[in-house]
């Protein structure tokens, strides 16, 4: 967008108290030591010295209705045009598609531009269109062209797939757009197709090339990073940005409703640089702007660069300056949040300007410092990426299923390449023969994450981001256990031997067990603030005691293999003793009790803890590792009292 004529500029610093007024808005004064920032700050260089300063005095305060608790000043807003998309890809919406709003309750135009132009008014300057697929939007071009027209905004981009961009463009360019970011995960066409289940590699490769034809620099290419699917390409994107003024942002994977997240599949930020720098030890950090979500690194000689987007292993909520506005017109104030609030409503039950004023700076002030841990967030009830918008990705996945169990869920062909960029991609970019791609089979992970109070079972009416307190499976007491005066694990001769369980009938098992982590004062406070290095103690001993419960029949050598059907670990603090105190349930229905994976999984736990915490402390100890109570079984039951 080319930058305000100064009279324009004046106008709207002059205006600072009709603004101010006009919205109720009460100055927001700097915090300490904190400079202040006026809207206008990047356009002084336009204007003679002694107007300068006068604009320095004279700058509009920022909104306060759009300044939250901790101080962010929102000044980009995200708008979702549909819900809907040209692709059906894997990790954005759910494989059998998503319940489509009706389009009676859907922002209209006018509705769009409304709330466009109170937030501008309130001091946003850059707004981005997403989706779904904003281009498929009949009308994008006319509300680009219609948000260049607002005093005040910057920055108009947007988010796309890139399938009709080459065509929209120049379009989109002559009405005011003046950014882009195109989501593109893989440089295979092949493994393209299997992850967006169409057609269309090449139209969005004409789309980048059409864009850096038009004079956009950067233009951005966002690539989601999956274990497994394309991490092996990551230096064949880097070596786009030596000829061509791009910026490859390599985003770690997120978990949304509906896209199986696990953490296995995450590839983290650190991983993708250690990678990056074996082929490029050169690689420089550039400096980073406030309110960037992006760290930015260059390789010097190249024309581009490479950001990464570290959401999920180094949050940057700190500095969080993003609104988002979806389809059906519900403000959200954390991409990774649940609370909405919704606009629409306000708008059309005919709410002023005022009132809706205090609705959005309601919402606002209830942002929260940080979002969720990595393994929380997992477990939170959120809209799939498609209904929040695009974002930085444009993919599809099966519906989340609450669950503890890893599993396989998915034997798929194809798609593991490590092409040779500088033998093949310029064939690409000409839209020549495309090269053959072998095919190599590959396995996807989905599973259900365990959750933070530090419970692994998920209460879906529960408040996402308290932990879940559910009871402990009951286990009726009746006395001590039966007990043998011989071993069962021994035959006749007294060699070790598993115990034949073939002719005993099917129950219902459950077993509890319990251990204590004596952590001391310094470890113990470092977790319960979650200030460990390593990151959150209790969410990475919860998961490893799921975990170690199903493994227990690998682990203890005459275990039966026992088809769990739930695990539930918990992790509570006790301050009196400086401790942490785990307790395991297991349920299965079977021949043989699940004991021993109850066990497994609080000494893992345990373990895990220590281990998390060692580098604190050599003084830690783990006590009182035992089992509390089983139910089924021949023998009888158990409840320790």
């Amino acid at each position: 967008m080319a930058a305000q004529p100064v009279s324009r500029m004046l106008r709207r610093v002059l205006r600072s108290s009709v603004r101010s007024c006009s919205s109720g808005a009460p100055v927001t004064q700097p915090h300490p030591g904190e400079p202040s920032q006026p809207a206008v700050e990047p356009l002084l260089s336009q204007v003679p010295s002694g107007r300068r300063r006068f604009l320095r005095e004279h700058a509009a305060p920022f909104s306060a209705f759009l300044t939250d608790s901790f101080g962010r000043r929102h000044s980009y807003l995200r708008i979702s045009l549909t819900e809907k998309c040209n692709l059906r890809c894997q990790y954005c919406m759910p494989e059998d598609g998503v319940p489509l709003t009706p389009k009676a309750d859907l922002l209209t135009t006018e509705e769009i531009l409304t709330l466009a132009r109170l937030f501008v008014k309130e001091g946003v300057d850059k707004i981005r269109l997403t989706g779904g697929e904003p281009l498929i939007r009949p009308d994008v071009v006319d509300i680009v062209a219609q948000l260049h027209q607002l005093e005040g905004l910057r920055t108009i981009g947007i988010t796309t797939n890139g399938i009709s961009l080459a065509r929209l463009l120049p379009q989109l360019q002559k009405a005011g757009l003046s950014a882009i970011n195109i989501s593109l995960d893989t440089l295979v066409p092949a493994k393209f197709e299997f992850i967006v289940r169409r057609k269309g590699f090449r139209k969005v490769m004409e789309g980048i090339h059409k864009a850096i034809e038009l004079g956009y620099s950067p233009v951005k290419v966002n690539c989601v990073v999956m274990r497994g699917l394309n991490e092996d390409e990551l230096p064949d994107f880097v070596a786009l940005t030596e000829g061509l003024p791009l910026d490859v942002r390599f985003i770690e994977y997120m978990p949304f409703d509906g896209n199986k997240w696990n953490f296995r599949k995450m590839v983290s930020y650190k991983e993708m640089l250690d990678t990056l720098r074996q082929q490029w030890p050169e690689l420089e950090k550039l400096p980073e702007e406030e309110s960037s979500t992006a760290k930015a690194f260059k390789i010097p000689g190249f024309r581009g660069r490479v950001s990464f987007i570290t959401s999920m292993s180094e949050h940057f909520c700190g500095t969080c300056n993003r609104l988002r506005i979806t389809a059906d017109g519900n403000l959200k104030v954390c991409l990774f949040g649940n609370s909405e609030v919704s606009l629409r409503d306000h708008l059309r039950a005919g709410a002023s300007e005022e009132e809706l004023l205090s609705v959005i700076g309601a919402a606002v002030g209830r942002k929260k410092r940080q979002h969720a841990g990595m393994f929380s967030i997992s477990q939170m009830k959120n809209r799939p990426m498609i209904l929040i918008e695009l974002f930085l990705m444009c993919q599809d996945s099966p519906p989340a299923i609450p669950s503890i169990s890893f599993r396989d869920s998915l034997h798929v062909q194809g798609l593991r390449h490590r092409v040779s960029f500088s033998s093949q991609m310029v064939t690409l970019w000409k839209g020549g023969r495309l090269p053959q791609i072998p095919l190599l089979a590959q396995r996807w992970l989905g599973s259900g994450l365990p959750q933070r109070h530090y419970g692994s079972h998920l209460d879906s009416d529960a408040n996402p981001k308290c932990l879940s307190p559910e009871p402990w499976a009951p286990a009726t007491p009746s006395g001590p256990l039966p007990t043998s005066d011989q071993l069962t694990h021994v035959d006749r001769e007294g060699q070790a031997a598993m115990v034949d369980v073939g002719g005993k009938p099917d129950t219902e098992r459950v077993a509890v067990a319990s251990a204590v982590v004596l952590l001391g004062p310094v470890a113990y406070k470092l977790v319960q603030e979650n200030q460990l290095k390593k990151g959150d103690a209790l969410v990475v001993a919860q998961l490893a005691g799921v975990q170690a419960a199903k493994l227990t029949s690998q682990l203890i050598p005459l275990c039966h293999h026992v088809a769990l059907s739930h695990v539930q670990v918990q992790l509570e603090l006790d301050s009196t003793r400086h401790a942490v105190v785990v307790r395991a349930s297991c349920r299965a229905r079977g021949p043989t009790g699940v004991e021993m994976e109850a066990l497994t999984s609080a000494a893992v736990a345990a373990l895990t803890l220590y281990d998390m915490c060692k580098a604190v402390s050599r003084d830690i100890m783990l006590a009182e590792i035992k089992l509390v109570s089983k139910t089924g079984g021949q023998r009888g039951d158990f409840h320790r009292t």
